[in-house]
């Protein structure tokens, strides 16, 4: 049985999934859409909407929980002062995943995941 198992392993060890993830959310903040394997895609989706549901508290204490994984400090400034404001009525959801066809090389099916735009 695989209780509190979450997540994938993506073949690489703890510190890497880690690294990997903060690198992949750091970029989807920047260019407000990325384009990845599906996988990794899935993987990131609820880790970069627990930072921003985290970072829409907007005091000195969410900005220093989100800093632990945006490392970037125009990133962060970025995310704390403007995307996160932008989904301040939305309930989760803030990511969107599409699917594109497979890599040539390997046929891993890519994916583009971005921000949902919220009018």
């Amino acid at each position: 049985m695989r209780h509190l198992s979450r997540g994938r392993k993506l073949n690489r060890s703890s510190s890497h999934r880690i690294a990997l993830a903060r690198s992949q959310a750091t970029a989807l903040f920047r260019h407000g859409r990325i384009k990845t394997t599906l996988t990794k895609a899935k993987n990131l989706q609820p880790f970069v909407e627990r930072l921003i549901t985290t970072a829409r508290g907007g005091d000195l204490h969410a900005r220093r929980l989100v800093a632990r994984d945006v490392h970037d400090k125009e990133v962060l400034r970025t995310l704390m002062d403007e995307i996160a404001p932008r989904y301040a009525e939305r309930n989760g959801g803030y990511t969107r995943i599409y699917r594109l066809t497979n890599r040539r090389g390997d046929d891993v099916q890519e994916a583009l995941i971005e921000l949902v735009n919220d009018q």
